[in-house]
Protein backbone atom coordinates (compact mmCIF):
# COMPACT_ATOMS: atom_id res chain seq x y z
CA UNK A 1 0.00 0.00 0.00
CA UNK A 2 1.85 3.64 -0.95
CA UNK A 3 0.23 5.97 1.60
CA UNK A 4 0.89 9.76 1.00
CA UNK A 5 2.24 11.56 4.57
CA UNK A 6 2.06 15.16 4.96
CA UNK A 7 3.12 16.70 8.78
CA UNK A 8 2.61 20.20 9.53
CA UNK A 9 4.08 21.87 12.31
CA UNK A 10 3.67 25.62 12.79
CA UNK A 11 5.45 28.05 16.12
CA UNK A 12 4.19 31.62 16.69
CA UNK A 13 5.90 33.77 18.86
CA UNK A 14 4.22 36.27 20.75
CA UNK A 15 7.61 38.64 19.94
CA UNK A 16 10.07 38.58 17.22
CA UNK A 17 13.01 36.18 18.44
CA UNK A 18 16.53 35.79 16.57
CA UNK A 19 17.79 32.61 16.15
CA UNK A 20 15.65 28.94 16.13
CA UNK A 21 17.48 25.99 15.94
CA UNK A 22 15.57 23.18 15.11
CA UNK A 23 16.00 18.92 14.92
CA UNK A 24 13.16 16.97 13.11
CA UNK A 25 12.40 13.77 13.24
CA UNK A 26 9.82 13.31 10.22
CA UNK A 27 11.70 10.63 7.61
CA UNK A 28 9.82 7.46 7.47
CA UNK A 29 12.35 4.75 7.87
CA UNK A 30 13.69 2.33 5.18
CA UNK A 31 13.60 -1.22 6.36
CA UNK A 32 11.64 -4.41 6.55
CA UNK A 33 8.36 -4.45 5.08
CA UNK A 34 8.20 -0.29 4.52
CA UNK A 35 10.43 1.81 1.84
CA UNK A 36 10.41 5.00 2.18
CA UNK A 37 10.14 6.58 -1.93
CA UNK A 38 10.34 10.37 -1.56
CA UNK A 39 10.86 12.45 1.39
CA UNK A 40 10.97 16.43 1.45
CA UNK A 41 11.13 18.75 4.17
CA UNK A 42 10.33 22.61 3.79
CA UNK A 43 10.89 25.02 6.27
CA UNK A 44 9.80 28.78 6.47
CA UNK A 45 11.26 31.25 6.86
CA UNK A 46 14.11 29.61 4.41
CA UNK A 47 16.80 27.48 6.18
CA UNK A 48 19.40 25.73 4.85
CA UNK A 49 18.61 21.92 6.16
CA UNK A 50 20.91 18.83 6.24
CA UNK A 51 20.79 15.62 8.15
CA UNK A 52 22.26 12.89 9.78
CA UNK A 53 21.58 9.23 11.20
CA UNK A 54 22.40 8.69 14.93
CA UNK A 55 23.17 5.28 16.19
CA UNK A 56 19.34 3.73 15.91
CA UNK A 57 19.39 4.25 12.00
CA UNK A 58 16.99 7.06 12.38
CA UNK A 59 17.25 10.13 9.89
CA UNK A 60 17.55 13.71 11.40
CA UNK A 61 16.94 16.63 9.71
CA UNK A 62 18.41 19.98 11.34
CA UNK A 63 18.72 23.70 10.43
CA UNK A 64 19.06 26.99 11.76
CA UNK A 65 17.04 30.22 10.98
CA UNK A 66 18.65 33.15 11.85
CA UNK A 67 17.07 35.97 11.51
CA UNK A 68 14.33 37.89 13.31
CA UNK A 69 10.94 35.80 12.88
CA UNK A 70 7.54 35.74 14.65
CA UNK A 71 6.57 32.02 12.59
CA UNK A 72 8.54 29.17 12.02
CA UNK A 73 6.81 26.75 10.03
CA UNK A 74 7.98 22.93 9.04
CA UNK A 75 6.15 20.74 6.07
CA UNK A 76 7.22 17.06 5.86
CA UNK A 77 6.03 15.51 2.62
CA UNK A 78 6.88 11.95 2.17
CA UNK A 79 5.68 8.64 -0.20
CA UNK A 80 6.30 5.45 1.72
CA UNK A 81 5.41 1.98 0.35
CA UNK A 82 4.73 -0.32 2.80
CA UNK A 83 3.51 -3.87 2.62
CA UNK A 84 1.05 -6.54 4.35
CA UNK A 85 2.93 -8.20 6.99
CA UNK A 86 3.31 -11.81 6.56
CA UNK A 87 1.63 -14.48 9.27
CA UNK A 88 4.00 -14.32 12.81
CA UNK A 89 3.66 -17.65 13.49
CA UNK A 90 3.62 -18.84 17.44
CA UNK A 91 6.19 -19.63 19.97
CA UNK A 92 6.19 -22.38 22.61
CA UNK A 93 7.18 -22.40 26.19
CA UNK A 94 10.68 -22.96 24.77
CA UNK A 95 11.13 -19.64 23.39
CA UNK A 96 11.98 -18.42 26.90
CA UNK A 97 15.34 -19.90 27.40
CA UNK A 98 15.70 -18.90 23.28
CA UNK A 99 15.03 -15.83 24.31
CA UNK A 100 17.66 -15.56 26.87
CA UNK A 101 20.25 -17.33 24.54
CA UNK A 102 19.46 -14.67 22.02
CA UNK A 103 19.45 -11.56 24.43
CA UNK A 104 22.80 -13.24 26.13
CA UNK A 105 24.52 -13.23 22.73
CA UNK A 106 23.25 -9.59 21.74
CA UNK A 107 23.59 -6.56 22.80
CA UNK A 108 20.12 -5.05 24.09
CA UNK A 109 21.11 -3.56 27.18
CA UNK A 110 19.53 0.22 26.30
CA UNK A 111 16.09 -1.58 25.54
CA UNK A 112 16.26 -3.83 28.83
CA UNK A 113 17.38 -1.07 31.19
CA UNK A 114 14.64 1.48 32.89
CA UNK A 115 14.71 4.73 30.88
CA UNK A 116 13.70 8.21 31.41
CA UNK A 117 10.24 7.77 30.62
CA UNK A 118 9.62 3.71 31.57
CA UNK A 119 11.11 3.79 34.90
CA UNK A 120 9.45 1.11 37.42
CA UNK A 121 7.39 2.51 40.15
CA UNK A 122 5.06 1.44 43.23
CA UNK A 123 2.14 2.20 41.21
CA UNK A 124 3.88 -0.19 37.77
CA UNK A 125 4.30 -2.42 40.63
CA UNK A 126 0.86 -2.67 41.48
CA UNK A 127 -0.53 -2.98 38.28
CA UNK A 128 2.02 -5.86 37.37
CA UNK A 129 0.26 -7.50 39.88
CA UNK A 130 -2.96 -6.88 38.98
CA UNK A 131 -2.41 -8.03 35.63
CA UNK A 132 -0.30 -10.67 36.79
CA UNK A 133 2.79 -9.97 34.41
CA UNK A 134 5.04 -12.43 34.95
CA UNK A 135 6.90 -15.22 32.49
CA UNK A 136 4.06 -17.81 31.46
CA UNK A 137 3.39 -19.58 28.38
CA UNK A 138 5.25 -18.11 25.95
CA UNK A 139 6.65 -14.91 24.97
CA UNK A 140 4.26 -13.72 22.09
CA UNK A 141 1.01 -15.17 23.83
CA UNK A 142 2.12 -13.12 26.61
CA UNK A 143 2.58 -9.81 25.12
CA UNK A 144 -0.63 -10.36 22.99
CA UNK A 145 -2.05 -10.21 26.64
CA UNK A 146 -0.08 -7.59 27.80
CA UNK A 147 -1.29 -5.72 24.92
CA UNK A 148 -5.07 -6.33 25.41
CA UNK A 149 -5.01 -5.68 29.18
CA UNK A 150 -3.09 -2.13 28.55
CA UNK A 151 -5.99 -1.25 26.24
CA UNK A 152 -8.69 -2.96 28.45
CA UNK A 153 -7.29 -1.01 31.36
CA UNK A 154 -6.77 2.87 30.39
CA UNK A 155 -9.24 5.22 28.97
CA UNK A 156 -7.56 7.28 25.82
CA UNK A 157 -7.98 10.62 26.86
CA UNK A 158 -6.52 13.31 24.75
CA UNK A 159 -4.91 15.68 26.65
CA UNK A 160 -5.47 13.92 30.18
CA UNK A 161 -1.12 13.80 30.32
CA UNK A 162 1.49 16.44 29.13
CA UNK A 163 4.28 15.22 26.89
CA UNK A 164 7.11 15.13 30.25
CA UNK A 165 4.61 13.47 31.99
CA UNK A 166 5.78 10.24 34.38
CA UNK A 167 3.58 6.83 33.16
CA UNK A 168 2.57 7.18 37.06
CA UNK A 169 0.16 10.19 36.06
CA UNK A 170 -1.54 7.79 33.83
CA UNK A 171 -1.32 4.83 36.47
CA UNK A 172 -3.23 7.20 38.69
CA UNK A 173 -6.01 7.85 36.82
CA UNK A 174 -6.35 5.27 34.55
CA UNK A 175 -6.25 7.57 31.18
CA UNK A 176 -4.00 8.83 28.99
CA UNK A 177 -2.52 8.49 25.10
CA UNK A 178 -0.38 6.63 22.97
CA UNK A 179 2.82 7.45 24.25
CA UNK A 180 1.66 6.63 28.16
CA UNK A 181 0.47 3.33 27.02
CA UNK A 182 3.54 2.87 25.15
CA UNK A 183 5.78 3.24 27.73
CA UNK A 184 4.18 1.54 30.46
CA UNK A 185 3.89 -1.11 28.30
CA UNK A 186 8.14 -0.56 27.85
CA UNK A 187 8.43 -0.71 31.63
CA UNK A 188 6.34 -3.92 32.20
CA UNK A 189 7.99 -6.01 29.08
CA UNK A 190 11.68 -4.82 29.91
CA UNK A 191 11.04 -6.70 33.49
CA UNK A 192 10.07 -9.67 32.33
CA UNK A 193 13.69 -9.57 30.48
CA UNK A 194 12.26 -9.11 26.84
CA UNK A 195 13.72 -6.16 24.95
CA UNK A 196 11.39 -3.61 24.13
CA UNK A 197 11.69 -0.47 22.22
CA UNK A 198 9.44 2.80 21.52
CA UNK A 199 8.28 3.55 17.99
CA UNK A 200 7.08 7.22 16.99
CA UNK A 201 5.26 6.84 13.85
CA UNK A 202 2.26 7.48 11.75
CA UNK A 203 -1.17 5.25 11.96
CA UNK A 204 -3.63 5.45 8.57
CA UNK A 205 -7.04 5.15 9.80
CA UNK A 206 -9.25 3.94 7.38
CA UNK A 207 -13.27 4.09 7.71
CA UNK A 208 -13.56 0.45 8.38
CA UNK A 209 -10.66 0.30 11.17
CA UNK A 210 -11.97 0.86 14.71
CA UNK A 211 -8.84 2.83 16.49
CA UNK A 212 -9.60 4.84 19.41
CA UNK A 213 -6.06 7.13 18.53
CA UNK A 214 -6.86 10.48 17.07
CA UNK A 215 -6.10 10.81 13.92
CA UNK A 216 -4.30 14.43 13.01
CA UNK A 217 -1.49 13.55 14.99
CA UNK A 218 1.52 11.22 14.92
CA UNK A 219 1.31 7.86 17.07
CA UNK A 220 3.12 5.54 18.78
CA UNK A 221 3.58 1.98 19.93
CA UNK A 222 6.60 -0.23 21.05
CA UNK A 223 8.48 -3.42 19.71
CA UNK A 224 9.40 -6.32 21.42
CA UNK A 225 12.30 -8.75 20.47
CA UNK A 226 11.51 -12.25 20.32
CA UNK A 227 13.12 -15.50 19.30
CA UNK A 228 12.61 -16.57 15.88
CA UNK A 229 10.00 -13.60 15.16
CA UNK A 230 12.68 -10.60 15.27
CA UNK A 231 11.17 -7.41 16.60
CA UNK A 232 7.08 -7.38 16.56
CA UNK A 233 5.41 -4.40 16.71
CA UNK A 234 2.45 -4.60 19.40
CA UNK A 235 0.19 -0.92 19.62
CA UNK A 236 -1.44 -1.17 23.41
CA UNK A 237 -3.42 2.25 22.52
CA UNK A 238 -5.96 0.38 19.70
CA UNK A 239 -5.28 -3.52 20.91
CA UNK A 240 -3.28 -4.00 17.78
CA UNK A 241 -0.33 -6.03 16.36
CA UNK A 242 1.46 -3.40 14.04
CA UNK A 243 0.57 -3.83 9.95
CA UNK A 244 0.69 -1.98 6.72
CA UNK A 245 -1.14 0.87 8.44
CA UNK A 246 1.43 1.46 10.93
CA UNK A 247 4.13 3.86 9.13
CA UNK A 248 7.49 3.65 11.43
CA UNK A 249 9.55 7.28 11.54
CA UNK A 250 12.22 6.93 14.80
CA UNK A 251 12.76 3.87 17.11
CA UNK A 252 14.78 4.83 20.49
CA UNK A 253 14.67 4.15 24.50
CA UNK A 254 11.34 6.01 25.26
CA UNK A 255 9.88 9.35 23.75
CA UNK A 256 13.25 11.25 25.17
CA UNK A 257 14.85 10.02 22.35
CA UNK A 258 12.42 10.43 19.26
CA UNK A 259 10.31 13.92 19.79
CA UNK A 260 9.24 14.71 16.40
CA UNK A 261 10.79 18.31 17.44
CA UNK A 262 13.38 19.77 19.35
CA UNK A 263 14.84 22.81 19.38
CA UNK A 264 15.16 26.32 20.58
CA UNK A 265 15.16 29.82 20.22
CA UNK A 266 16.43 32.94 21.09
CA UNK A 267 14.08 35.79 22.65
CA UNK A 268 11.82 37.56 25.11
CA UNK A 269 8.49 35.72 23.50
CA UNK A 270 6.19 32.91 24.36
CA UNK A 271 5.42 30.25 21.41
CA UNK A 272 2.47 28.47 20.48
CA UNK A 273 2.46 24.94 18.38
CA UNK A 274 -0.22 24.01 16.11
CA UNK A 275 0.38 20.81 14.27
CA UNK A 276 -1.42 18.61 11.45
CA UNK A 277 -0.90 15.43 10.22
CA UNK A 278 -2.56 13.43 7.37
CA UNK A 279 -2.05 10.00 6.22
CA UNK A 280 -3.96 9.28 3.17
CA UNK A 281 -3.46 6.50 -0.12
CA UNK A 282 -1.21 8.20 -2.22
CA UNK A 283 -3.57 9.35 -4.61
CA UNK A 284 -6.35 11.14 -2.13
CA UNK A 285 -3.90 13.46 -0.17
CA UNK A 286 -5.61 17.21 -0.37
CA UNK A 287 -3.37 19.91 -2.03
CA UNK A 288 -1.34 21.80 -0.24
CA UNK A 289 -2.97 25.32 0.01
CA UNK A 290 -5.99 23.71 1.44
CA UNK A 291 -4.35 21.98 4.35
CA UNK A 292 -5.71 24.70 7.22
CA UNK A 293 -8.80 25.25 5.70
CA UNK A 294 -9.46 21.66 5.71
CA UNK A 295 -7.79 21.31 9.88
CA UNK A 296 -10.08 22.33 12.23
CA UNK A 297 -6.85 21.41 14.39
CA UNK A 298 -5.28 24.52 13.45
CA UNK A 299 -8.19 26.53 15.04
CA UNK A 300 -8.67 24.63 17.94
CA UNK A 301 -4.38 25.00 18.92
CA UNK A 302 -4.23 28.77 18.37
CA UNK A 303 -7.50 29.37 20.07
CA UNK A 304 -5.62 28.08 23.08
CA UNK A 305 -3.24 30.37 22.99
CA UNK A 306 -0.74 27.66 24.51
CA UNK A 307 2.50 29.17 26.22
CA UNK A 308 4.07 25.76 27.08
CA UNK A 309 5.80 24.44 24.28
CA UNK A 310 6.26 20.87 25.96
CA UNK A 311 2.45 20.36 26.95
CA UNK A 312 1.40 21.60 23.45
CA UNK A 313 3.94 19.25 21.51
CA UNK A 314 2.16 16.96 23.20
CA UNK A 315 -0.10 16.85 20.46
CA UNK A 316 1.99 15.21 18.29
CA UNK A 317 1.54 12.01 20.21
CA UNK A 318 -1.75 11.57 20.46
Amino acid sequence: MFYSIRHCTRFRYSAPVSESLMEARMHPRTEGTQRCLTFELSVSPKARVTSYRDYMGNTIHHFEVPGNHTELMIVAESLVDSLQHGERGQLGPEAWEELDGVVAEGDYWEMLAPSHFAQPSELLGELSRALGVERRSDPLSLLLELNGAIYSWFDYTPQSTHVDSPIDDALRTRQGVCQDFAHIMLALTRELRIPCRYVSGYLYHGSKNQDRSAEGATHAWVEALLPRLGWVGFDPTNNLLTSERHIRTAIGRDYADVPPTRGVYKGQAHSELAVSVRVAPSDSMPEMEDEFRLSGDWSTFLEQGVEDLERAQQQQQQ
